[in-house]
């Protein structure tokens, strides 16, 4: 049992979801990201099981926890009440405090999870907001789409759900200082705040400066494909 095991199995999520994988493979066979990535929750429960550091940090550096869609099928089926999806998260979280993550191009996107979701919390309430649903990123939506994010604010003024009003309807209201305040000590209290500098920190390690870490953001930005950036060979 090594050092890696014996923090992953203090954290709650861990110990809710693994009860004792039989190694049936039920998980696999219903999970919706395995018919499409190199993803296999019964390989993910055979390593946590083997309590091989090498093995658990080998997958932590990976692409593998994080295709992952949390849609909880794993959970409904297995016959032992097994949880890999919360097995996953606990692995993405010691992943982010070890800064494994930035070592797989899915794990680096978490710096876009924190930058958009993260701060989003924080700053307005909600993960999403209808300005960082841009056309150029997400061309899929079409012509409609373009044209509500080009005249966003007089099409909410008209359907009487303006934007950035104090409780007003809709998810572009402007929640009260006082309860964003209480927000954030959760976040605060529960972990969260620490886990979103890990990422910054992890990626400014990877990256090697502040700047790069920029600059792979901006990359994000303005070709919405993070795997546009070179990362620098620091040999």
């Amino acid at each position: 049992m090594g050092t890696l095991f014996n923090e992953l199995k203090q954290d709650i999520l861990y110990q809710h979801g693994m009860n004792a994988c039989l190694n049936c493979g039920v998980c696999t066979a219903v999970c919706p990201a395995a018919e499409f990535n190199d993803y296999s929750p019964r390989e993910i429960m055979n390593i946590v099981q083997s309590e091989d550091d090498e093995q658990i940090e080998d997958l932590l550096k990976s692409d593998k926890i994080w295709y992952c869609g949390q849609c909880f099928s794993c959970k409904t089926r297995c016959p032992r009440g097994n949880n890999t999806a919360s097995v996953v998260l606990a692995l993405r979280r010691l992943s982010i405090r070890h800064g494994y993550f930035a070592e797989s191009e899915k794990g680096r996107q978490q710096l876009f999870a924190k930058r958009v979701f993260g701060e989003n919390v924080l700053k307005r309430g909600y993960t999403l907001l209808a300005e960082n649903i841009t056309p150029a990123h997400f061309p899929e939506l079409g012509e409609n789409w373009e044209y509500y994010y080009e005249h966003r604010a007089e099409m909410r003024q008209w359907w009487d759900v303006p934007m950035d009003l104090e409780n007003s309807p809709g998810s572009h209201r402007m929640i009260p200082e006082k309860d964003l305040d209480e927000v954030r000590r959760i976040y605060q209290k529960t972990g969260a705040i620490a886990l979103m500098d890990a990422v910054e920190k992890g990626m400014e390690k990877k990256l090697g400066s502040k700047a790069e870490v920029e600059k792979y953001w901006q990359t994000w930005l303005e070709t919405g494909d993070s795997r546009n950036y070179e990362i620098p060979d620091r040999q």
